[in-house]
């Protein structure tokens, strides 16, 4: 795997990205990145992603998408937490075991508390055990170990509160009764999503890459299931994407029917710009993800400063007021509700320097 020095400073440049390190360990077939987007608010927080990725390139760019994502995430939902990211390069089916966990373990040991590890796509709480070993600056841990247990139902919840701030600024009440909602992919946090809008009676539309999954999670909800590939062509109230990102792009834009696009999924936006620039034409309602799907982050976040659940919960509940304010600024102001929201995001980071 190659990757070209300079153009790796540009990037940094541009993202105004603080630090990136690198750590291989053959006897142990360690190959990992750590990205610190910004540490204004606090130390860089990030999930651990383990993917064999196609080049190193990609690798270091996911890192940094995702460290200055959270970086927003943590400042919309006012945590003193900065951004992080790290990156395991590798199968996490073969290639992940015990010493491979605990030498990353060992790595962020070595950053001294400027990074704290959660979990991502391909790395569980089993894996901050091991991690744990090596280092006390992980969170997310079981509630076996003190940790705040897990994190999709708080997830979730911040996405529930999304949509129904969503809906409160569309049609001046935020009641789910009878609204068309449709759900796409329905793992841990989609199920837990499900859950919630049933019980305020929406009508939700269920789809999965797993046609099993799908047909499952519809019968336990009540909810209607429908194509996995083309859920967001439904004419619905919502189109809650909660798999994949990128399903909200300049060629699915146009199909679109919702009013409302309000999922989990992280960087749902495809060619950002074009795609913003569609929905604001097509008069549909983005609820950034980066303001909603901190649920999860919050959780760990109340882990690491030792508050209950009656704190989390409150934190979470938040959400619904930051998104009224993003969706109210962007009005006012005319722009989307993507550059609405990380204005806030910024603007708190740039008041907060000043006492630093």
């Amino acid at each position: 795997m190659e990757v070209n020095n300079s153009s790796v400073f540009d990037k940094m440049a541009i993202s105004r990205h603080q630090n990136l390190f690198f750590c291989q360990d053959k006897a142990v077939g360690l190959q990992a990145i750590v990205a610190i987007h910004d540490t204004t608010l606090g130390p860089a927080i990030g999930g651990v992603r383990m993917l064999p990725y196609e080049s190193l390139s990609d690798a270091v760019d996911d890192a940094l998408r995702l460290s200055e994502a959270i970086t927003h995430k943590a400042s919309l939902a006012g945590l003193n937490l900065g951004g992080g990211s790290a990156i395991i390069i590798g199968n996490h089916r073969t290639d992940k075991t015990e010493v491979l966990m605990r030498r990353f373990g060992k790595f962020v040991e070595g950053l001294n508390g400027n990074f704290i590890a959660s979990t991502d796509v391909g790395t569980t709480q089993h894996d901050l055990e091991y991690m744990l070993s090596e280092t006390s600056y992980v969170a997310g841990l079981p509630a076996s170990l003190n940790g705040g247990g897990d994190t999709t139902l708080f997830a979730a919840r911040g996405v529930f509160y999304g949509i129904k701030a969503a809906i409160k600024e569309l049609y001046g009440d935020d009641g789910l009764a009878g609204r068309k909602i449709a759900v796409q992919g329905v793992g841990s946090v989609g199920e837990q999503l499900v859950s919630m809008l049933r019980a305020e009676n929406a009508r939700v539309y269920v789809s999965d890459m797993t046609e099993e999954r799908k047909m499952k999670i519809a019968a336990k909800y009540k909810a209607e299931p429908i194509t996995y590939s083309t859920s967001f062509e439904l004419d619905a109230d919502v189109y809650a994407p909660c798999a994949l990102g990128g399903t909200v792009n300049p060629e699915t834009v146009p199909r679109m029917r919702c009013r409302i696009i309000a999922g989990s999924a992280n960087n749902q936006l495809k060619e950002a710009a074009e795609t913003n620039r569609l929905l604001k034409e097509r008069d549909i309602l983005y609820t950034p993800d980066f303001l909603i799907n901190s649920g999860a982050l919050i959780s760990c976040y109340s882990e690491l400063e030792g508050y209950g659940n009656e704190r989390t919960e409150a934190l979470i509940k938040n959400i619904y007021g930051a998104t009224r304010h993003v969706i109210q600024k962007s009005v006012k102001d005319n722009i989307t509700t993507y550059e609405a929201a990380k204005q806030l995001a910024e603007k708190r980071i740039f008041d907060i320097k000043k006492i630093k």
